[in-house]
């Protein structure tokens, strides 16, 4: 039995070789070996991987992700359907499949971003009204060139890989993929805000456009272009102010909603059907007075409350709240009932006045308090006021 516990020792050397991958190697049989020790290992080697070490992300405190996880999740599924469209869009052009995909959607700082791209390549400074500052557009060069090599005509062949800024003519020929870019960009965000995109100028040396601080946190969102047997990476760079104020919109379920468009008739009566059905409240206002607390408890039955209100006038009826008629009362086969006489036309004086009329019962509600906390005689009342109820 004693020879079955492992020392320190051993038990120090097992897990090293887990963890260096040795430990196949510790636990295979070799010839000459004494038998417990093999079964010393097998015994112990279940145990070794209990004890896992926790892995540890860096994190750096002066670079925090601004952006929440919410707007960085709705920033990639947006610009997955992106993706799509552009492949399609980008195919039909260069009549030749082209596969775009979506990589990456990152979060890091200006410098970073610059320092990782190529020097030279192709560098757009876009400006996307309304929102703040400026956007970039970056397309590797090995990709740009085979994509201009295919719009002048060019077989699937493969040329070198030039490095050298674009020329005049290779500008405008690339300006037609950029417009490409920004036309399905501009529709991909068409359910968020309406973008006004547009190329500003472009550049070959990424390092010379400060757009913002270098520390500044910007949204790094990276495309995989597939062209044939060629492949080439293409990033749009969005800076953290230029979605400050939009953050708000760019939430999972504001955007991927449903898409602007006119309602069908299909809808219409759809909707139109299921309101029929639905049970709103309809209130009758016949009149209002004023009375005092005493007035008040000592009513009976049979006593009768005259108001200031016409008979011959017409009264009120709300829906939900809202005045929508005017009605006329009296009786249909032996019950209360009104008939509608007219629709109220909702206009901004008569909502003020109607605001104006619920003052009146706010100033008789003191006097009605006093009343009840004063047994003395009634406060003398304008000439006005309705008498008494008629069984006193």
């Amino acid at each position: 039995m004693a020879g079955d516990v492992l020392s320190q020792a051993e038990v120090e050397s097992l897990l090293s070789a887990m963890e260096s991958g040795a430990l196949t190697e510790l636990l295979a049989p070799q010839p000459g070996a004494a038998a417990s020790a093999p079964a010393a290992a097998r015994r112990a080697a279940p145990t070794a991987p209990q004890k896992s070490r926790e892995k540890v992300s860096p994190y750096d405190f002066k670079r925090p992700e601004r952006v929440g996880k919410d707007q960085m999740r709705a920033l990639q599924t947006l610009h997955e359907g992106f993706g799509r469209n552009f492949s399609a869009a980008l195919s039909a052009l260069l009549r030749s499949i082209v596969e775009v995909k979506l990589t990456s959607v990152d979060q890091l700082t200006y410098s970073e971003f610059v320092f990782s791209l190529e020097n030279p390549t192709c560098f757009n400074l876009l400006r996307a009204a309304p929102l703040e500052g400026n956007l970039i557009l970056d397309i590797n060069p090995s990709i740009v060139y085979p994509i201009i090599d295919r719009l002048l005509g060019g077989g699937r062949e493969s040329a070198p890989l030039a490095r050298r800024p674009l020329t005049e003519i290779e500008l405008r020929l690339v300006s037609r993929i950029t417009t490409l870019f920004l036309q399905e960009l501009k529709h991909a965000w068409s359910n968020v805000l309406d973008l006004d995109l547009s190329v500003e100028r472009v550049e070959s040396n990424p390092q010379l456009v400060q757009i913002v601080p270098p520390n500044e946190v910007v949204v790094l969102i990276s495309f995989e272009l597939t062209l044939g047997d060629l492949r080439g990476m293409m990033n749009l760079c969005i800076p953290f102010n230029s979605l400050e104020r939009i953050g708000t919109k760019l939430s999972s379920n504001s955007w991927i909603t449903y898409g602007r468009r006119a309602p069908s008739e299909e809808s219409t009566r759809q909707i139109s059907g299921n309101l029929k059905g639905a049970i709103v409240e309809l209130v009758v206002h016949l009149a209002d007075t004023h009375i005092t607390t005493g007035d008040l408890i000592g009513l009976r039955v049979g006593d009768v409350i005259t108001t200031e209100k016409d008979v011959h006038g017409p009264i009120p009826v709300s829906v939900e709240g809202v005045v929508k008629y005017h009605a006329r009362p009296g009786a249909f086969k032996g019950r209360k009932a009104i008939e509608i006489a007219e629709t109220v036309q909702p206009e901004p004086p008569k909502t003020e006045a109607r605001k104006a009329e619920p003052a009146k019962p706010e100033a008789g509600k003191p006097a009605a308090k006093v009343e009840a906390a004063k047994p003395a005689p009634a406060p003398a009342r304008p000439a006005a006021a309705p008498p008494k109820p008629a069984g006193k």
